[in-house]
């Protein structure tokens, strides 16, 4: 473990509001470095007049003062070796860490970095049981994100959990935001991950207090691009030549008329296509991100794609539906598709799904828990965020038509003006 210049010091001092029935007033060793501090009782008492602050020791000669300074000064040179030793074995010094190996506390899994990589592992192990690989590689990524943030903020590989406090959290959020350049929502998504790690150590009592009780980070609603029932049309009756742009085109197009994520499509096989209860062919799928089931009907044009890319060489050596290219591909092609057709929008796969709660089905009247059940939301409330957005729909849309039929008020108003 590296180690920068650390100040350390140890201070004896007494706690007055601890003191017991004989008025005696209990001694303490606060252990600081660079500004942390652990306190621990030294198992002796004094009257408080006879304490000296300053000295950080007890007044006079007397057998008892003599007996409790020396205990005092054995107890100092112990937390310097124990500091030492650390520093020798080329261990994170931190106070806590000093207190710890004087009290002959182990320190398994109670920094930071270890608890962090002990849940990804646990987490990895559970793929395709309780998580998906993409769950795995968020928190993956959020790991490298906390170790670059420690190594940049405290010179060093690691921390102690008993380190964590709110600064800690508050400091984090702003590196997110400054240094890697996240916006609002991708921040507090990573400090959440860094919540469900930190929530692992206060369950198993390696934490006594949780440093988010006074954070407060929540998601921030966004503005969601999806395609309108024209530019849908123009997409879909695009003539390209170019194969690549062609393939892209219809994984968007069939993402529009299914509501599937991009890595949902890229998993989807032929097994997944089954006669539903109304005897017409639905998928019966599991999302990638959540794990929760998704059935949807499949609609024409969607089926239709299915059956384009039947033969298709990728699809019968892979067993894949489609042949989905990476997903940085697909939305570098999908913005080459957008300009073709004229559409100014940032057109993204994901923009496809947002189509697909929207346009698709909300603005058809399908009702909100056909649409949620569809989707794979956990909760109704998740897409009710589309509902919003129809409602918005609809309000500009009748706002336009209230002018209208003003304009065609006054016009009409004119006219009969002009024939009196």
């Amino acid at each position: 473990m590296e180690n920068k210049k650390q100040t350390f010091a140890i201070l004896f001092f007494i706690v007055n509001s601890k003191k017991n029935k004989d008025g005696e007033t209990p001694i303490y060793a606060r252990i600081t470095v660079d500004g942390f501090r652990s306190e621990l009782s030294i198992n002796r008492v004094i009257d408080c007049n006879r304490w000296d602050s300053s000295a950080g020791k007890v007044k006079g000669n007397k057998e008892d003062a003599r007996e409790i300074n020396d205990h005092i000064d054995t107890i100092r040179t112990k937390l310097s070796d124990h500091q030492n030793t650390l520093i020798k074995n080329n261990k994170l010094v931190t106070s806590n860490a000093v207190k710890n190996a004087y009290l002959g506390i182990s320190e398994r899994k109670s920094t930071i970095i270890e608890l962090f990589k002990y849940h990804n592992k646990q987490m990895a192990e559970k793929v395709d049981i309780d998580y998906s690989n993409s769950t795995v590689t968020r928190y993956t990524t959020t790991l490298s994100h906390v170790t670059d943030f420690i190594k940049l903020n405290y010179n060093t590989n690691d921390m102690f959990l008993t380190e964590l406090n709110y600064k800690f959290i508050t400091e984090f959020e702003h590196y997110l935001k400054t240094v890697r350049k996240c916006n609002h929502n991708s921040t507090i998504k990573y400090i959440r991950n860094v919540r469900k790690v930190v929530n692992i150590a206060l369950a198993n009592e390696w934490l006594n207090k949780d440093p988010f009780l006074k954070f407060k980070g929540s998601i921030k609603e966004v503005e969601r691009d999806f395609l309108s029932t024209e530019e849908l049309q123009t997409v879909e009756n695009k003539v390209f030549t170019i194969t690549r742009l062609d393939e892209v085109r219809d994984m968007f197009v069939f993402s529009c008329y299914t509501g599937l994520a991009y890595a949902d499509i890229a998993k989807l096989t032929k097994d997944e296509i089954e006669i539903g209860i109304d005897k017409q062919k639905w998928i019966y799928t599991h999302r990638e991100k959540t794990e929760t089931k998704s059935n949807i009907p499949l609609l024409p044009k969607a089926l239709e794609i299915i059956e384009k890319y039947k033969k298709h060489p990728e699809c019968i050596i892979s067993g894949k539906l489609l042949p989905v290219r990476s997903n940085q591909k697909m939305n570098a092609y999908l913005k080459e598709v957008a300009t073709l057709c004229g559409i100014a929008k940032n057109l993204t796969f994901h923009s496809a799904r947002h189509t697909f709660a929207t346009t698709v089905t909300l603005t058809n009247g399908v009702p909100i828990e056909t649409v949620s059940s569809m989707l794979g939301h956990k909760n109704i409330r998740t897409t009710q965020i589309y509902a919003k957005v129809v409602e918005k729909k609809v309000s500009e849309d009748m706002k336009n038509l209230k002018n209208r039929l003003i304009k065609n008020e006054h016009k009409n108003d004119k006219k009969h003006y002009r024939q009196a």
